[in-house]
Formats: structure tokens, C-alpha cells, sequence
């Protein structure tokens, strides 16, 4: 090693040195210019935030960022309550207060783009003719109702569809098709529900169909997806159908996360870790799988996907059910939610609340990152078991304020809201023009 030499201290005081060449003014001009950062780093902390000023904030967010919802079964629920247009002037579904979805609440809750269920049950898997009938009647009504209240509402087939329409405050109702089972066994039907305006399928329902193994039979009966499964998947990604994983059998998931060509959806799905051994929910394997894939899991409000609590004590449900009966209301009567409300506040264990949405969705992030989550509500597809804080789509600006309140940045609520899964959608598009190349 080379001895450096040593340059002899001034004779003379320097601004750094008195003297004798030792050096105190430059220790004090060091701890100065400490003090001077600290007390800047000090001043320049943001004041922590309280309540009110963050539920102003989630307010804020909810109407400046579009909402986009992966599941709402408000056409189903229509079918069920008899709906006809002709009845829309009479307040169904702008202002009903029936059910979790209407035009004023969605408004108030900033939500801009709900996914509109077509709801096939699953014993139109073996009438696959019926199946599509219903579909085609359910689709009737949407596009209905976007051409009889076009000042409210619009179709849309794109985010960038979404974009325009929430620029002139119109909701846009995009579809997807819960339940493949109206494709029957002709890949062509395929594109005719592309045209009719169907951007996902979810595989399957609750029995195992010509497509796939569900998660809630027990058959197995392909073992995943069947070899005309796989030219379903095949055909979606061809043709610009987002594929939905919710709902499918764990074996499926992993057949259609080894053929697709594109992301893939689970619209309505939440994490099998709080609900250990209920396979309708996400594994963490399976929810790494999906952020690999570029996916997005969508998080289930229903308390049974929520809570292991929640789904033990789901017999209590039976319990709500017969005081509405006893005085001849249904859950979608007016006079039916003060009595669930106050049965909610009764029950806790029974309905979950909004922290656990936001427990789920801190989970997801926790293990795939914040760019593959997003919300899927399942309103009006999951009757009285609501959480607490999130009863219908007023009440987004809810779970917003608790991720505020949990560190969330303003650009991370915007990619759970909606950024996330347009992430995905143009994906799958742009998969679908490179098919057509």
C-alpha cells in the first residue's frame, strides 16, 4: 500500500480551522446544517389527516376517478321483480331503493361502470338452447334500457367506451356472461355473444358444464377445462372476451392460465386465506399464478367470501329470513332494510364489514402486487349478507376511506377502481387485433 503523504496544517485560522489546526467551526458549521435539515424535514411533515378530512378525500376520489365494478346482478334481479321498461318510468331502476343498484345511488357512490351480469343458473347446462335465450332476453333488457334512458346510461364494449361516457355523465353498463353454458357446443356462438356485447364469460357456475369443472361441484368431470373448454379460451382470446376464472375448479384455473394467450379475470372472486377450505375463493398460489398471468382478482363483498366466521355462522341468515317473513316482506321491500340493518348491528358475525374488504385486498397486494386487484362486488347477486359499510353502491367511498386511512396512495385507489382491470381489458383486445393479423 502507498503512504499517502500528509499535508501540513495552515499556520493561519481558516473558516474550517482556528489556529492551532485543529478543527471545532467545522464540527459546528456540520451540526448546524443538521439542525437546519432536521427542523426542515420537520416543518415539511403533512399533518396526519383526520377522519372527516380523509372521508372527504374517499368522496373526492370516488367522483374524480371512474369506479368500475366486476359484478353486479341487477339484470337477474330485474327478470325476478317482472321488469319491463314500460315500469322504468315509474322509478325502476333510476330511483327504486329496491335491491343495491340503482341510477341516484350508483351516482352518490361515484360508480360509473358496473359489469351487467347475464346470469345463466346452472341447470341450463344440459339446455344450452334455453341458455342462450335467457342470455339473449337478459341482454335485451340492458341494451334496453340504454336506449330508453340514454341521458343516464350507455353500453360499452371498451374502457375507452367507459371513458367517453363518464366524461358526459352517462353509467355504462358493459356486460359479461356469468355461466359459459349458452355456447353449448358451437364455438361460433362465441363471437355472436362478442356481438351482442358480451366482453367476459365466467367458465362456468355452480355445476360442472361442457366447458369446465366448476369449484362448487364435486364431480370433476373433466378435471379441468374439457378439450372444447380449451377452444373456448382459445376463441375468447381470438375474438376479445376477457376470460373469468370466478367460480371455476382450481384444476381449470391452471388449464386456462397454461393456454391463454391473454390476462385473465376473476370478476368476483376474494382470498381463500380467510376462508380456508372454501375453494369458490383464490389460494395464495393461485392469486400469484393470476399477477404472473397480468391478471386481476376482483374482490367478492359477500360475507361468505369474506370471513371464515361469516360462512360458520350463515345458518343465521335462516333466522333474518323468517322475521321478514313474519311480517310479509321480502329483503327487497323498503321496510325490509331498517329491520336488516338493525339485524346486521345484531349480528356482526354474520355480515363482516368493510375492513375486511380492505383486509383482502391488502392481502392481494401484500402477495402479488397492487396492480392485480380490483372490486367485484357481487351486489344483488348475494341477498342480505352485505358487509357493514358497503349495503349497496352508495357506499364505495367507504372501502376508499379505509385505504386512505390505511396508507393508500390517491394512484393506488385509482388502479384498484378501475385502472387495473382496463389494464386487462385493452390487453385482451390487443390480443384479439394481433389474432386477427
Amino acid at each position: 500500500m502507498t503512504q499517502r503523504k500528509k499535508i501540513p496544517a495552515p499556520h493561519t485560522g481558516s473558516v474550517l480551522s482556528d489556529s492551532t489546526g485543529n478543527r471545532p467551526i467545522f464540527r459546528v458549521v456540520i451540526l448546524s446544517i443538521a439542525c437546519i435539515l432536521a427542523q426542515a424535514c420537520k416543518t415539511s411533515e403533512k399533518p396526519t389527516a383526520t377522519d372527516d378530512e380523509l372521508r372527504a378525500q374517499a368522496q373526492e376520489l370516488a367522483q374524480k376517478y371512474i369506479i368500475t365494478d366486476g359484478h353486479v346482478d341487477l339484470p337477474y334481479r330485474l327478470k325476478a321483480s317482472h321488469f319491463t321498461l314500460e315500469r322504468e318510468y315509474l322509478g325502476i331502476p333510476i330511483s327504486s331503493k329496491e335491491g343495491d343498484f340503482d341510477y341516484e345511488r350508483a351516482k352518490k357512490g361515484g360508480l360509473d361502470a358496473p359489469f351487467m351480469s347475464i346470469y345463466i343458473p346452472a341447470r341450463y347446462q344440459l339446455q344450452p338452447d334455453k341458455g342462450k335465450a335467457l342470455a339473449d332476453s337478459l341482454i335485451n333488457m340492458i341494451r334496453g334500457i340504454a336506449e330508453a334512458i340514454p341521458d343516464k346510461f350507455a353500453l360499452a364494449g371498451s374502457p375507452a367506451e367507459i371513458e367517453a361516457n363518464t366524461k358526459v355523465g352517462k353509467i355504462s353498463l358493459p356486460m359479461g356472461m356469468e355461466n359459459g353454458a349458452p355456447i353449448g357446443d358451437d364455438i361460433a356462438n362465441v363471437r355472436y355473444f362478442y356481438d351482442r356485447g358480451i366482453r367476459y364469460v365466467t367458465l362456468t357456475h355452480g355445476k360442472d358444464n361442457q366447458i369446465c369443472d366448476s369449484s362448487y361441484d364435486t364431480l370433476s368431470t373433466w378435471n379441468g377445462l374439457s378439450p372444447f373448454g380449451e377452444k373456448v379460451v382459445a376463441e375468447m382470446n381470438k375474438t376479445g372476451i376477457m376470460v373469468d376464472i370466478s367460480h371455476v375448479s382450481d384444476s381449470t384455473f391452471y388449464d386456462v392460465i397454461r393456454i391463454t394467450k391473454a390476462p385473465v379475470i376473476a370478476s368476483h372472486s376474494s382470498c381463500r386465506y380467510f376462508t380456508p377450505g372454501f375453494q369458490r375463493n383464490m389460494s395464495d398460489e393461485m392469486i400469484k399464478a393470476l399477477a404472473k398471468n397480468g391478471g386481476v382478482i376482483q374482490i367478492n363483498f359477500g360475507a361468505s367470501f369474506l370471513d371464515s366466521v361469516a360462512r360458520r355462522n350463515d345458518h343465521l341468515h335462516d333466522s333474518l329470513e323468517a322475521i321478514l317473513q313474519g311480517k310479509k316482506l321480502t329483503s327487497v321491500d323498503s321496510a325490509a332494510q331498517p329491520i336488516i340493518d338493525q339485524f346486521a348491528k345484531d349480528h356482526k358475525e354474520l355480515f363482516s364489514d368493510v375492513e375486511r374488504v380492505a383486509d383482502h385486498i391488502d392481502h392481494v397486494v401484500k402477495i402479488a402486487g397492487i396492480d392485480h386487484v380490483g372490486i367485484g362486488s357481487d351486489f344483488d347477486g348475494v341477498g342480505d349478507s352485505l358487509p357493514l359499510g358497503l349495503k349497496d353502491v352508495s357506499q364505495y367511498p367507504n372501502l376508499i376511506f379505509v385505504l386512505l386511512k390505511r396508507g393508500y396512495s390517491s394512484e393506488d385507489i385509482e388502479k384498484i377502481c378501475s385502472k387495473n382491470v382496463f389494464r386487462v381489458w385493452n390487453a385482451v383486445i390487443e390480443t384479439a387485433k394481433t389474432s386477427a393479423q
